[in-house]
């Protein structure tokens, strides 16, 4: 769909449908709801329009315990454009030969199709999300990854790969729409609706969840616990893979093979990863320079910091300060900017 994001006006309406399973989780419907309501009102024009859909077209009761009325059914849905799946707790009771036969339907009319909170799950069992990078909240990701093998998952807090949008849940759709805000009617009315929702940042799909250890490996592994534990405490000064090892009571081999086997890699890459996500968060929430953050967070120097942070997210640590506050960089600045 071409948009001129120079004129708000002239933008055809984008047709979004939400579908509600049963006790789907009120707080993400509704900050997607409120992020495309915001979009109107600051372009002072109709950008979105949405319909809220069940099944039989009878109210649907959330986790919450508050019923909401919807505006028609699967069998009336309107002309969309973008169809979100929206799920919560007991997804899986939702998984039905209707519901999944009716989104394969709405599949074939080329919609974008999308998932909040556990609506991935849906997709994904209607066979929707295969060849496709997806997401879904932390709490679900163990039996979605057993059920579902091939299925490419990450812990990002939504991802958009083509024409499937997903996201974890919680606050992440906020995020989510606002990114499409910022794709299909530019920076400045998603700042706009950003500043107008009182949201100081809109997180990129780099963002990971906050996924509680315990609940990636359970309580089965102390040790690993108890090493990730001393890397989240030690950044500032990072604890070398002996150090670690001693401190737990086991070899470097020993604790390279618990990290291989229950976290994917090995603890070097994993204790690297963590200083970068905490530098990222000094960088996007904070002022403080890029060389002091370098510092904070163990790095040696500020050009070795800006080479593991583009080789882990694409680009270097100002240019994603610059991003994040809605500047342009041209490439001449980029190429001025020094790490």
């Amino acid at each position: 769909m071409a948009l001129n994001v120079n004129d708000p006006s002239a933008q055809p309406i984008l047709r979004v449908g939400f579908f509600l399973v049963p006790d789907f989780t009120f707080m993400s419907l509704s900050v997607a709801l409120d992020t495309l309501r915001a979009a109107n009102r600051t372009a002072a024009s109709t950008l979105y329009e949405w319909h809220l859909i069940s099944s039989d077209g009878t109210a649907v009761s959330s986790s919450a315990g508050v019923e909401l009325a919807v505006d028609c059914s699967t069998a009336t849905v309107p002309a969309l454009d973008v169809l979100y799946v929206c799920g919560g707790e007991g997804v899986q009771r939702s998984a039905n030969n209707f519901t999944l036969g009716w989104l394969r339907k709405m599949a074939e009319r080329k919609l974008v199709l999308g998932g909040i909170c556990t609506g991935s799950y849906l997709l994904a069992r209607a066979g929707l999300l295969n060849g496709y990078r997806c997401t879904i909240h932390w709490e679900n990701m163990a039996s979605v990854r057993e059920e579902f093998p091939a299925l490419v998952l990450s812990s990002s807090i939504y991802e958009i790969d083509r024409d499937r949008h997903t996201c974890a849940g919680g606050v992440a759709p906020l995020d989510m729409m606002l990114h499409l805000v910022r794709e299909q009617q530019g920076a400045t009315i998603a700042n706009s609706v950003s500043d107008l929702l009182i949201c100081d940042r809109v997180r990129e799909n780099q963002d990971r969840q906050r996924m509680p250890l315990k609940h990636r490996i359970g309580n089965s592994q102390p040790r690993l616990t108890e090493a990730v534990s001393l890397m989240e405490a030690n950044i500032e000064e990072p604890m070398t893979l002996s150090e670690l090892a001693h401190h737990i009571g086991l070899s470097r081999r020993q604790l390279e093979r618990l990290f291989k086997k229950y976290l994917g890699c090995v603890p070097t890459r994993y204790y690297l990863e963590l200083r970068l996500e905490r530098a990222r968060q000094l960088l996007l929430q904070t002022s403080m320079p890029v060389v002091d953050i370098a510092l904070a967070c163990g790095f040696i120097s500020a050009p070795h910091f800006s080479k593991c942070y583009r080789d882990v997210y694409g680009l270097p640590p100002r240019d994603e300060r610059r991003r994040a506050a809605g500047m342009s960089i041209s490439s001449g600045e980029e190429k001025a900017s020094p790490e």
